[in-house]
């Protein structure tokens, strides 16, 4: 989210929002998870689009947030916002690929082994200047069976 948004994600979150694990409101930023608990965040701030990928990961979203204070803030939805991780980008617009893998291996609080590094969701964020463009789904996991 910009540092600086005010934005609620509360109706963001629509069930096609749930579905693609991504709500997006002006300046924010939603990204379902499979836990509801600590996930693995890699942020890696680009100057340009990364390549395809796709192959790595488990689910693979994207989206464009408008940035006007160039300082992005990376959070949990439970977290206190003054502790979030922030990062400088460049005013405007920026887009977002939300990447996530080790989805078929998370396990939930309570259950045998869920704190185990093989168990932890994987969240990759890469962010670079774009202009806008609409969200997108480039993968979509489903679970199998």
């Amino acid at each position: 989210m910009d540092d600086d948004a005010e934005d609620d994600l509360g109706e963001a979150w629509t069930k096609e929002a749930v579905s693609d694990a991504l709500a997006v409101s002006e300046q924010t930023i939603g990204i379902g998870t499979e836990v509801n608990t600590h996930v693995a965040v890699t942020v890696e701030l680009l100057d340009h689009p990364p390549g395809d990928d796709s192959d790595a990961f488990d689910h693979v979203v994207e989206a464009s947030i408008e940035v006007p204070t160039g300082r992005i803030a990376v959070l949990g939805c439970t977290d206190y916002l003054p502790d979030a991780a922030r990062f400088e980008v460049p005013k405007g617009f920026v887009r977002v690929r939300a990447s996530r893998a080790n989805l078929a291996n998370v396990r939930q609080p309570g259950e045998e082994g869920y704190d185990a590094p093989e168990a932890i969701e994987q969240v990759y964020l890469r962010i670079w200047p774009a202009p806008y463009s609409a969200p997108a789904v480039i993968k979509r996991w489903t679970v199998a069976g």
